[in-house]
This record gives C-alpha cells, structure tokens and sequence, in this order.
C-alpha cells in the first residue's frame, strides 16, 4: 500500500514514517500542503494521512480541492482539533475519518486498514484478468478460483499488473507501486517479484517486454 502522510511536525511525522514503513508500506512524506498537492497530482496513492494546520495550503483546501475533482482516495484527517464541530467539519469536508493527537500507532493503522476496505468494497473494484481476480477488499489473489499465496510486494506488483491490464507496466511504475521516496531499491528486486510470481500463477501469464517492462498475457475472446 502507498501512504502519503502530510505532517509539519518534525517527530510526529518521522514516528508515523517509520511505524508504517515496519508494516510494509511505501510511504512518502511532505510537509507543506502545497507540496501535497503536487504530490497528488503526480502519483497514485491508496490513502492519505492529513495534518489540518499545514504551511502552505491548509489541509481543509486540500482535502476540499480533492473532493471537487471527484479524487476518491481515502483521507485521514490527523490533528489536533478535537472539539465536536471540528470533526464535524472535517467529516463534512470529506474525510474518510478523523484522528485527534495524540493517537496510538495500533488504531491508526487499523483505520487505515478500515478507510481503505470500505473504499476498495466499492461495486466493480475486484480486478480480473485471463483467470486471474484480485479483491483489494480482502486482499486475496487467486488464479482459476484457486487461492494464490502471496507476500505483500508481490501483491502489490500484481496489483499494479491487473490495474494496467491492457498496457505495458514500465519497472518504474512498479518500483513506485512498491517503495517510497528515499527508499533504497535493489537492483534485482523487481525481477524477483516477477519472478515468483510467475511460478505460482504460471510463467506465460506475466510477459516481458524487452526494454520497456512487463504486461499480462492477452486474455482468450
């Protein structure tokens, strides 16, 4: 999963990073609304973990700047604004759910979790593909009804695969699926990926194309 954490504060930010990090996500931080923004406009993220009190551009502008352009991605208000018209106001603005600090690291893992389900449970968002379907509600794979067992990179290169089903997915494309900014990629790892991926869904399934990057094989009419 892809987190885009807007936060000013120097230590919050840098615990939340490094807590999400631990649980496998690629996080990438800002601390400026405006800085957001760009990043929204940019990359694709699963959910997005908003300060209110932002230099820059507000969180509300932002969030409401979102919701404006249809931009479904879940968002998490994280402040501390915390009387009852406060939350009111964010929820109205379009948050997904609203965070007081300070908050404990579990429950706002598991609100992630929970913004993100109720987003994917959405009609029409289970992926499928020659056989394969992918339900980012569960987060279950599986390849002619029978359950896949994957780790959570090659979910999410599979993810990435099903999303562009029709088109080349570039290594970059992956990477930024996959990793953070500043996070360290090894040379080899999105070839690894590929390549257990392909053992257990078949190698004819995922196709190379030399120089540009990989795409699924073309489904039967």
């Amino acid at each position: 999963m892809r987190i885009l954490l807007v936060e000013d504060d120097a230590s919050l930010g840098d615990t939340i990073q490094a807590w999400l990090r631990l649980d496998q996500h690629a996080v990438d931080w800002v601390r400026r609304g405006d800085s957001a923004q760009t990043a929204l406009m940019t990359h694709s993220y699963d959910c997005v973990l908003l300060d209110r009190g932002l230099p820059g551009l507000s969180g509300d502008a932002l969030l409401a700047q979102l919701r404006a352009a249809d931009n479904p991605v879940p968002v998490i208000l994280i402040t501390a604004f915390n009387a009852l018209a406060d939350r009111v106001e964010g929820l109205d603005l379009g948050a997904d759910d609203y965070l007081v600090k300070p908050f404990e690291l579990e429950e706002m893992s598991a609100r992630i979790r929970a913004a993100v389900r109720r987003g994917a449970s959405q009609p029409g968002k289970q992926l499928t593909h020659a056989g394969i379907a992918l339900n980012p509600d569960t987060r279950q794979a599986s390849l002619d009804g029978v359950a896949l067992a994957l780790t959570a990179r090659e979910y999410h290169v599979l993810y990435a695969l099903l999303l562009r089903k029709h088109s080349i997915v570039s290594r970059a494309q992956i990477e930024e699926a996959l990793y953070g900014w500043g996070d360290e990629v090894e040379s080899n790892a999105i070839e690894v990926y590929i390549h257990n991926l392909r053992k257990k869904l078949g190698a004819e399934h995922i196709v190379t194309v030399r120089g540009l990057g990989y795409r699924l094989k073309h489904a039967a009419p």
